[in-house]
């Protein structure tokens, strides 16, 4: 029989509107009895969920993460009782004996065996941050959205100056937009006035290609699109102020992952502070971490063969990050630990992989930075890729090393 874990355990089948808790007491001689009950999910209701559970000696809870409905639960909870947290997918119940009594009583059941993997929580002020730093993301995502608008109107009105300029939000080019926009009918013009810097040098072409037609419905369109680009960055500009201020406590920290190569913009240290936190011992070892993040192959393994080693799709936020971290590091010269291990894995299983690797390796580094309190070393990566002296190798194995070194072995 499996061993019972928690005698008094209480499992919660959450709803937008309502939740169902079922409490499984089990006693000496391992027979368990159940009280279900129905909720609200207002405050007060919430409260008597929380003296229900006071009444009957009950402080350790799961429940499953249900949309954003966890959170009101988890608040009101969060200071009485051992709560754990799980994803839906560890907690489902069988097909076809599902109602919401059962759910909740198969949670329990589940629970006080000790059968559910908790999810990592983060303390309060963690939360808060990340919730902050996931809505930047979203408004960073929104002003690329409106660029891309703006872009397609500049294409329909046969203005091609994103072929002529790098950035076609520069200061440069949205003068010249902004002066298209003003004077529609005005053919020719002077633009060197409204240049800067390597921008006079395209003078003739940039000429060449604003010599287009904005119709007035496109122009009112365009005009409709920088007002709300222009907003949304103002927003974006006053949240990332209210982060900045937020993640003052954490400046030590933050100053640590901030020597990992590719991480140089503040607002990524805070971004993967937000997300993993600062105390690393809630991860057992590195690869707990990474497995969290969506880092690492999944096992399926059946008879000796393995079906797939594709990662998982945890880590939405982090993992994104961290692959742009990655590939801009892999680009630089500036650390050929990190390059030589891109391009050897990039020789064997291509781009993708190795960049995934390679954002495993960076997330490694920056769980025993954190771990140990001291900042990047490149050093123990030069000294772990060197092979030992005392190491015997084959003639195949001796070939193959030259080669990958770029020499070419008749």
């Amino acid at each position: 029989m499996l061993k019972i874990i928690y005698p008094i355990c209480c499992g919660i089948d959450v709803h937008k509107k309502f939740v169902v808790a079922c409490i499984a007491s089990t006693g000496d001689r391992g027979i368990t009895t159940y009280r279900a009950s129905r909720f609200s999910t207002f405050t007060s209701g919430l409260r008597k969920l929380s003296g229900w559970l006071c009444s009957n000696s009950c402080t350790d809870v799961c429940m499953e993460s249900t949309g954003k409905y966890w959170i009101p639960v988890y608040n009101i909870l969060e200071h009485t009782c051992q709560i754990t947290l799980a994803h839906p997918k560890y907690v489902r119940a069988i097909r076809g004996k599902k109602t919401d009594k059962k759910d909740a009583r198969w949670i329990a059941d589940l629970f006080k065996h000790d059968l559910v993997v908790g999810s990592f929580m983060p303390p309060l002020r963690i939360r808060q941050l990340r919730d902050l730093m996931r809505y930047r993301s979203k408004l960073t995502s929104f002003a690329s959205s409106e660029k891309n608008r703006m872009q397609n109107c500049l294409t329909v009105s046969n203005i091609q100056l994103a072929s002529v300029v790098s950035d076609t939000f520069g200061a440069s080019s949205m003068k010249i937009i902004n002066h298209l926009l003003e004077n529609p009918d005005v053919k020719d013009f002077d633009f060197a006035p409204l240049l800067h810097g390597s921008m006079k040098k395209k003078a003739d072409d940039i000429r060449l290609a604003t010599c287009g037609m904005i119709s007035l419905e496109q122009r009112q369109k365009m005009h409709i699109i920088l007002g709300h680009y222009s907003g949304v960055q103002k927003c974006k500009a006053d949240l990332e102020s209210l982060i900045l201020s937020l993640a003052e406590p954490y400046t030590r920290q933050l100053n640590l992952v901030s020597t990992v190569p590719g991480i140089r913009n503040p607002f990524s240290a805070i971004a993967i502070i937000s997300e993993i936190g600062t105390d690393m011992s809630v991860f057992p070892t590195a690869k707990h971490l990474c497995s969290w993040a969506g880092l690492t192959p999944q096992n399926d393994e059946s008879a000796g063969k393995k079906h797939s080693v594709r990662i998982s799709r945890a880590g939405v936020y982090i993992k994104p990050l961290l692959v742009q971290c990655a590939n801009a590091v892999v680009r630089s010269d500036k650390h050929p630990e990190i390059r030589g291990r891109y391009l050897s894995i990039r020789k064997r299983r291509g781009h993708k992989r190795a960049s995934i690797a390679i954002a495993r390796m960076l997330l490694t580094a920056i769980y025993h930075i954190l771990l140990k309190d001291e900042p990047y070393n490149p050093e123990l990566y030069k000294k772990a890729e060197v092979l030992p002296k005392t190491r015997s190798i084959t003639v195949d194995q001796a070939i193959l090393l030259a080669k990958r070194c770029g020499y070419s072995v008749a």
